[in-house]
Order: C-alpha cells, then structure tokens, then sequence
C-alpha cells in the first residue's frame, strides 16, 4: 500500500487501539490516579503516537508493544486491587502534610513539596490561611485534600446549635478481610477494641471488605456480601 493509505490505517488503527485499553482499564486512566496509570498513559500514547506515521518500523512491533504493556498495567492493576502491601508500591499511597494544625515539614522534604506548593493548593480549597487548617492529605492523584479547624469549619442545620468537636484523621482497620496491625499499633485503637466492636455487630473479619474510624470516631464497615447492616 502507498505511504499515505498506509498512515491512514494507521492512525484509525491506534485510536482503535487506545480505545480498547481505555475501556478495559476504565475511567482511572483517563484520571492517571497512579503511578504506574500515569506511566502507561504517557507510554502507551508514545507507542500509538508511532504507530499512526512511523512507517519505518514494522507494524506487527508496535502491536506487541502495545498489547505487552496494557497486558503489564492490567496485571498491576489487579496485583494492586488484590494485595493493599503491594498496591502501596505500585499506585503509591497519600502523605499528610499537615496534622492537628502542624506543618509535617519532615513529610514534605521527603516528598519534595514545598511550602510554595501546599500554599498554593490551599488556595485552590479557598483557604488563605493555614491556621484553618487541621489536617491535609496529598492524595496519590496529586490533590490536596483538606479538614478544616472547628471553628472555620462552615455550620449546617445538622451541626447547630453546636458544632461537633474535630477528631483525627480517618483510621484504615480493616482491608479485604485483613486487619491492618500497623494502623492498630499506631493509635488509640487496638485489637481488643476492634474485636469487641465487631462482637457487637456478629461479625468476623473474613466478612468484611473495608473498615475505617472516621475523623468523628464512628466506625464505618462495608461487609464483602453488600449486606444491608
């Protein structure tokens, strides 16, 4: 075929191509929440890139290169959904910056995120001032989520005539079935308190998909089976 229908196929080819991977991954790659999504979508946009006008290099190589890597990023995916140890090194995991009011200078150093920048995402949440600030979380998509103090927190028919008083940050316990022990170890939670709430609500841990203490010390939990509780 001549150059110019060659290129045609081309192209209508990779977008066909993208699309299927696109579909398969779902809606987070288009968001790039992840490392290993932000990765692919760059490489995978490369390999298609090339494939729709260098006609120098054989189709049949951009083909596999593009089914190796949505084959790779598939399995990443699934290892990540599967097993939360590993998801924490494939899709990376949020970092507070800001707790009970202080700057976790130590944190951001680590993470290379300066002052300039956590400034600058406040701004963006309408927050001028970091003394309103209890708590900031960067999330592994780069957004900056933000609890305010108790008294700069805006008042709903639900909070009068009092506000209720800030507790900490959400506190992960359990995770497909998994007690997480090194969130336990770590707070005022244990493992006896854990037990005796789960005593209270007949349930084991096998049946649960994810529990998490909110920043108001209520215990939400998601059974594995979706059963209404």
């Amino acid at each position: 075929m001549s150059g110019f229908i060659e290129i045609i196929f081309r192209t209508f080819t990779s977008f066909i191509l993208l699309w299927v991977f696109v579909q398969l991954l779902g809606k987070q790659t288009i968001a790039q929440r992840t490392y290993h999504l932000y990765i692919a979508s760059i490489t995978m946009g490369t390999i298609a890139g090339n494939l729709a006008f260098n006609i120098k290099i054989k189709f049949l190589y951009f083909i596999i290169a593009l089914i190796i890597m949505g084959t790779v990023v598939f399995m990443l995916n699934l290892l990540a959904v599967r097993n939360p140890r590993f998801g924490k090194w494939i899709a990376g995991e949020p970092a507070i910056l800001i707790q009970k009011g202080e700057i976790l200078e130590g944190s951001m150093e680590r993470l290379g995120y300066s002052l300039d920048s956590l400034k600058q995402a406040l701004r963006g949440k309408d927050i001028f001032n970091i003394e309103e600030v209890e708590c900031a979380i960067l999330e592994i998509n780069g957004s900056l989520s933000v609890l305010k103090k108790n008294q700069y927190q805006n008042a709903t028919k639900q909070d009068l005539p009092l506000l209720p008083s800030v507790g900490t940050v959400p506190l992960e316990l359990i995770y497909d079935g998994k007690i997480l022990y090194d969130n336990l170890s770590k707070h005022t939670y244990d493992d006896e308190w854990l037990k005796a709430e789960l005593k209270k609500r007949n349930l084991a841990v096998f049946d649960i998909s994810y529990a998490v203490v909110g920043t108001k010390g209520n215990l939400y939990i998601d059974l594995i089976k979706d059963q209404l509780r």
